[in-house]
């Protein structure tokens, strides 16, 4: 029931804070200058030719049909109002559908990317930082230091267009720009074919994800490994005749984990933006390119329910994290109930 208490308390503590959030992510689209429609009185403008006062009264009954004519302050309290009492997160101005609509599309895509993603990513980055702390300026060592450096200073672009000239020129893969073949696209359940057609499409996007996910995680982990291995109650515990094995995992490891686990707290925001490049460069359908269309249309609903995701899963990581270091360190676990 204590444990219970605390997660309660921290999810209202999280309320205001997403609130806040809110606010400034509506603020940041309504900071720049003009609007959606200023951006649809431009675009009309370059495809048609006609000037800025042949649209503007077309562009006026525009602005008041979307809210758009009113102040920050009641679109943005309207916007909010229909969110919580509605779960109406508003129109797309650019697709003139639903913005939960528009963003559900690719939101089951993106989730399970990034799941896989930051999961193997995570596992891989524990796995060669134990490896290469354990057999510390070895060559395993070398080669493990070596590989999070690559994968910490390549941008994650310039490794999809490598890839997408690979595919694209070299290979002439027909899986490009999209995450599924056409006979699997309107089938609405899953299936292992169509996940393994899935595969097919997408592992540039996991590749290139997760080699740039572990390398921080392999680099954390070996630096605090070393560091635990050369505590006290390390010493002691061989001292007293410890196999290497159980001291290393018993001992060592949950201990250096605990800054992992912390950082994992703060990637779970990975699952939205994580693969904005990869998907823009490879061309594939989720949130990632959602975001950058949305953007630069203006389309300020889209973007502000966007980054909304983006705080709820922050926060969310947040609270999965300090549950995962409860249930690995009975010291955190005693603190957590003290605090309650």
């Amino acid at each position: 029931m204590d444990f219970l208490h605390f997660l309660i308390k921290r999810i209202l503590v999280a309320i205001p804070l997403l609130i806040g959030i809110s606010i400034v992510s509506f603020a940041i689209i309504q900071a720049v200058p003009g609007d959606f429609v200023d951006t649809w009185i431009a675009n009309t403008s370059a495809q048609t030719g006609k000037s800025y006062d042949e649209l503007l009264p077309q562009a006026q009954a525009m602005r008041e049909r979307l809210g758009l004519d009113q102040p920050m302050i009641v679109q943005y309290v309207a916007w909010l109002k229909n969110i919580v009492f509605a779960g109406d997160f508003g129109m797309s101005f650019e697709q003139n559908r639903p913005v939960t609509d528009v963003i559900g599309t690719r939101l089951p895509r993106t989730l399970l990317l990034a799941i896989i993603t930051v999961v193997a990513s995570q596992v891989i980055g524990v796995l060669l930082g134990i490896y290469a702390a354990t057999h510390q300026y070895k060559l395993g060592d070398t080669i493990a230091t070596l590989v999070a450096f690559m994968g910490i200073v390549i941008p994650k672009f310039v490794i999809s267009l490598v890839i997408l000239y690979f595919l694209a020129i070299v290979w002439h893969s027909p899986y490009i720009g999209a995450v599924n073949s056409a006979k699997y696209v309107l089938q609405d359940h899953w299936t292992w074919a169509k996940f393994w057609d899935f595969l097919k499409h997408v592992w540039p996007v996991l590749l290139v994800s997760i080699w740039a996910g572990q390398a921080y995680t392999t680099r954390m982990m070996r630096g605090n490994l070393l560091d635990v291995m050369n505590m006290q109650y390390i010493e002691t515990a061989r001292a007293k005749g410890l196999s290497r094995k159980k001291v290393l995992f018993k001992h060592a490891v949950p201990n250096a984990l605990h800054p992992v686990i912390m950082n994992l707290g703060t990637r779970f925001d990975y699952m939205i933006k994580g693969e904005i490049e990869i998907a823009i460069v490879l061309g594939i359908p989720t949130i990632g390119p959602l975001i950058l269309s949305s953007v630069a249309d203006r389309d300020m609903y889209v973007v502000s329910a966007i980054f909304m995701m983006v705080a709820v899963l922050l926060v969310l990581g947040n609270l999965f994290a300090d549950i995962m270091l409860a249930l690995l360190d009975p010291r955190v676990r005693r603190a957590t109930l003290s605090r309650t």
